[in-house]
């Protein structure tokens, strides 16, 4: 039996949307990817494994639709995914088994900026030269943005959560544009889990910072 004939099941309409079939990849894309967000907004290492069955999911979603950089996309994350499950574990340092939150410093954000935007222009000429995309700019931007946001997840900084923000913006009407409605959807859902995860995490960041004020006094 070929990978082809295990993942067709995968690959049937499983209701429609609009007039537009729904498979059980997005159905699943959706609901992992859910429960993905809200678990790192609740800061869980649960949300590392969750979120690589989230992306396997999505590299099946996105080839179909066409949308070839962020299928990619999903297999950088994955990689990723192993690197944040390792520093949420291993990155506090001496002393500390979980890393805490941090504010995304003057040096990191200009290499991140410098790196999204040659990503963003380097994936455009890509995608517009050597596949049948529709939209190379929109998926490219949102690949870097996403790279970034994945960048700062992992290594816990607030800002994570804006570049996250920044990228559902564009997510959501280009899903839609790609009939794709439901994983559409699902990032006005992940929109709305960022601004939670975002003020979870300054809250926490907050009390980080107290803590040494309060110990010296």
């Amino acid at each position: 039996m070929s990978l082809a004939n295990v993942l067709e099941p995968l690959q049937q309409p499983l209701f429609t949307v609009l007039d537009t079939p729904v498979a059980w990849t997005e159905v699943l894309g959706f609901g992992s990817g859910a429960l993905c967000v809200w678990l790192v907004a609740r800061q869980h290492l649960a949300n590392w494994p969750v979120g690589i069955a989230n992306n396997l999911f999505f590299v099946l979603l996105f080839t179909q639709a066409g949308l070839y950089a962020d299928a990619g996309l999903q297999l950088v994350f994955i990689a990723l995914a192993a690197y944040g499950w390792w520093t949420w574990t291993h990155g506090g340092g001496p002393g500390s088994d979980a890393l805490p939150v941090r504010r995304t410093s003057r040096t990191e954000w200009t290499w991140l900026l410098a790196a999204g935007a040659v990503g963003t222009l380097a994936l455009t000429l890509l995608l517009d030269r050597a596949t049948d995309s529709t939209v190379p700019f929109w998926d490219a931007l949102t690949t870097a943005l996403s790279l970034m946001a994945t960048y700062g997840q992992c290594r816990k900084r607030l800002e994570s959560w804006w570049l996250w923000i920044a990228a559902d913006v564009v997510y959501v009407p280009l899903y839609a544009y790609k009939d794709l409605y439901l994983t559409s959807l699902l990032y006005v859902g992940f929109m709305t889990l960022c601004v939670l995860g975002l003020r979870g995490w300054t809250r926490d960041l907050a009390t980080v910072r107290a803590v040494p004020v309060e110990a010296a006094a």
